[in-house]
């Protein structure tokens, strides 16, 4: 006889197909896979991309903010960039007003490769849309940014 009191298949279920965790955990795995095959002629993943992406403002960013933008902790961040500062695509710079601190420099190979894949995003993103036929992609992104102000805001 067993210690550990039994789930029934109904919980299972129920659990299967209203887990609002679990439909974003498989929505964003299977974005994840096709952006990832459109942005493969240009050499980047999507997390690449949003990387760089983040990057591409007048000034360069710290590493702190961009680790928020991003919702990735200060370590996964510093792995990221490894591969993309060894590509020369971006470079890491000490704070020229606080020396303790590290900006994130876009450098011109950087912002070419992203002139680059921008249109390749742009077409993917736009196909997506459209597959999302009778909803409100606006909604979802609603929904998508207050479920991500709440989990910053517990942190």
């Amino acid at each position: 006889m067993s210690k550990f009191p039994e789930l029934s298949r109904e919980n299972t279920l129920r659990v299967r197909d209203a887990c609002l965790c679990l439909h974003a955990q498989r929505a964003a795995r299977a974005l994840a896979r096709r952006f990832d095959l459109a942005l493969q002629p240009v050499g980047l993943t999507n997390g690449q991309f949003s990387l760089l992406m983040s990057l591409n403002r007048p000034e360069p960013p710290a590493i702190g903010s961009v680790a928020t933008l991003l919702a990735m902790d200060r370590t996964t961040l510093t792995a990221n960039l490894k591969p993309l500062e060894r590509r020369r695509l971006l470079k890491i710079a000490i704070d020229q007003e606080d020396k303790r601190s590290r900006r994130l420099v876009l450098t011109g190979a950087g912002r070419a490769l992203l002139a680059r894949a921008f249109p390749i995003w742009q077409q993917t993103h736009a196909e997506i849309e459209a597959g999302l036929a009778g909803l409100e992609p606006e909604l979802l992104r609603t929904g998508l940014a207050a479920l991500s102000r709440d989990e910053r805001a517990a942190l």
